[in-house]
């Protein structure tokens, strides 16, 4: 944990240092005015909303993924991602003059309301075979895109032309060049639904056991399977609406991080946090120094890095 602690130090500090503008701790130390203003409006913010989606999207999959008992689930490959843009596109065809919070607890709704269809599908199909639950979540997925492109289309905000916040196309890409202080602050709604996911780590457990088993052990299944649902659904709003999808993410980290030390939810969710936030911010580095000084949106590198990632896993199951 420790090794796992500094090596996120050091990736957070590459973060901050990596950009078009040279900073110099020196100079802020000497009371360089520049320098300070572009590490506090946007160097700082966007190594803390890295390091939130890291461990937002990493912990979504490991709940997802005990809870349906299946390696392969994660909000990619459970629709939740999609669910999330759907919902973005009803805050900005009904609340478009709304604040961005109204739109994230908009979009939540959405996805939680697809989650609990995914979940009543995979519980009837669970123990066919490990890969057809996220084939078939991948197909609800591509539905709700699809209706998402469709509605997308017929009100005229399927490309970002300039507003960005005024069109689906700005979140369809996961990209952190546009954080700035005061832009991203909803992504801290992420934190309430960690800590929650951290106490009711044994009772997640026990719900991907099944209802019968939940209730023999003296379980409210709904209940506790709705809260799962609500700290995914809040995640992945929260995050989508500030940052945009990250693809594969929650669905690599845990499965790496249950290769070294198995599948106890309660042990392996801070390490799962931490991976997932180090994961983030190395590919983000990747993305700002491939082609610098421009830089290539980090829900591709994640998305191309991630695949290769679940192909090789998909394999290794086989």
């Amino acid at each position: 944990m420790v090794s796992l602690l500094g090596l996120l130090l050091v990736l957070a500090i590459v973060s901050l240092l990596v950009g078009v503008s040279d900073i110099s701790f020196l100079d802020i130390l000497s009371g360089e005015s520049n320098d300070l203003k572009l590490l506090t409006l946007s160097r700082i913010p966007r190594t803390v909303a890295l390091i939130i989606t890291g461990i937002g999207i990493s912990v979504c999959g490991l709940i997802m993924q005990q809870m349906t008992q299946n390696k392969f689930v994660s909000p990619t490959t459970a629709g939740t991602l999609d669910a999330a843009e759907l919902g973005i596109l009803g805050s900005l065809i009904f609340l478009p003059q709304e604040n961005i919070y109204l739109k994230v607890f908009f979009a939540l709704g959405i996805t939680f309301f697809a989650s609990l269809i995914f979940i009543k599908i995979a519980d009837s199909i669970r123990y066919r075979s490990v890969i057809f639950i996220p084939i078939v979540g991948l197909l609800f997925g591509g539905i709700i895109n699809s209706i998402t492109t469709f509605f997308a289309f017929q009100f005229n905000i399927v490309q970002d032309v300039g507003a960005g916040q005024d069109s689906i196309g700005a979140w369809m890409m996961g990209d952190f060049s546009g954080i700035l202080k005061g832009n991203y602050e909803p992504i801290f709604l992420c934190l309430p639904a960690v800590v929650i996911t951290y106490w009711f780590a044994n009772k997640f457990t026990v719900v991907g056991m099944g209802q019968d088993f939940a209730k023999n052990l003296g379980l409210n299944f709904r209940a506790v399977l709705n809260i799962g649902l609500f700290c995914v659904s809040l995640t992945v709003s929260s995050i989508v609406v500030t940052v945009g999808t990250i693809p594969f993410l929650g669905l690599v980290i845990p499965n790496i991080v249950s290769l070294f030390l198995g599948d106890n939810l309660r042990k392996t969710l801070p390490y799962t946090a931490i991976v997932g936030a180090c994961f983030l911010l190395l590919c983000d580095v990747i993305s700002r120094l491939l082609i610098f000084p421009f830089e290539v949106p980090i829900g591709m590198t994640v998305g191309l890095i991630g695949g290769v990632l679940f192909l090789i896993l998909l394999l290794r199951k086989k």
